[in-house]
């Protein structure tokens, strides 16, 4: 998980550490899952609740937790050589899912480097109420969705695992 991070973050100076992304993992690991494919972590989402127009600090680990209604999906990575197969789509399908089953209203996200249209795709829209500072780099825009309602049931996510130490 750490090397896939650094793999998509570290050229645009948002790679965070290892510390940072277990912290996060484990301030909500109902929220958080890795994709296996062959015997490997592929990508991974990290989520957490967070109140609506705040979310973490690139610069340090999570400190505290916060009961809310929001949750805010704060990485989501998919290996390379396997981007364009809809694994991401699948995994924003599958942390929906769980949203709605754990009853949180909103999910909300900082689109970077030039990833608003696929979120847009997916139902998120710019949401202004947050006040974004620079450590996200240039043109980060904050974005929400409501949650929609989810019957319990199949996921069909054999290979999601929970967790953040995959």
């Amino acid at each position: 998980m750490v090397a896939l991070e650094a793999e998509v973050y570290a050229p645009a100076a948002l790679s965070e550490g290892a510390e940072a992304l277990r912290s996060r993992g484990r301030a909500s690991p109902e929220t958080c899952f890795v994709l296996e494919h062959g015997g490997r972590v592929v990508g991974y989402v990290l989520a957490l609740p967070y109140p609506r127009y705040r979310y973490p600090d690139l610069t340090r680990p999570e400190e505290e937790t916060f009961d809310s209604r929001n949750l805010h999906l704060h990485d989501l990575v998919i290996a390379e050589g396997l981007r364009g197969r809809g694994l991401g789509s699948r995994l924003l399908r599958h942390l929906g899912t769980a949203a709605g089953r754990l009853s949180y209203e909103r999910i909300s996200l900082i689109a970077v480097g030039g990833t608003e249209g696929f979120w847009a795709g997916h139902g998120f829209r710019p949401d202004p109420g947050a006040e974004l500072h620079g450590s996200y780099g240039d043109g980060a825009v904050y974005l929400s969705r409501p949650v929609p309602y989810h019957r319990s049931g199949g996921s069909g996510s054999e290979d999601l695992k929970r967790g953040p130490d995959h």
